[in-house]
């Protein structure tokens, strides 16, 4: 009788333990996925790459370049 009360004891420990790590999993989970969505993709240019690009083709002039990179440094 002894040795199954002391089972079950031991089998609440492992349960819990087993849940902490599934609620661990998960918050480290729902972290991940708020760190991958603030962060631009591989592939994307920035703001500053897409203005360099413009002015590079002539499509604004070197004073809107200027006006434009301020605002984007601020």
């Amino acid at each position: 009788m002894w040795h199954d009360h002391m089972w079950w004891g031991w089998g609440g420990v492992v349960m819990m333990i087993l849940w902490i790590v599934l609620l661990a999993a998960i918050i480290y989970w729902i972290i991940r996925a708020v760190q991958r969505n603030n962060t631009p993709y591989a592939g994307q240019e920035s703001a500053m790459d897409i203005l360099k690009k413009r002015y590079a083709r002539g499509e604004i002039s070197k004073q809107e370049f200027e006006e434009r990179k301020r605002d984007l440094s601020e």
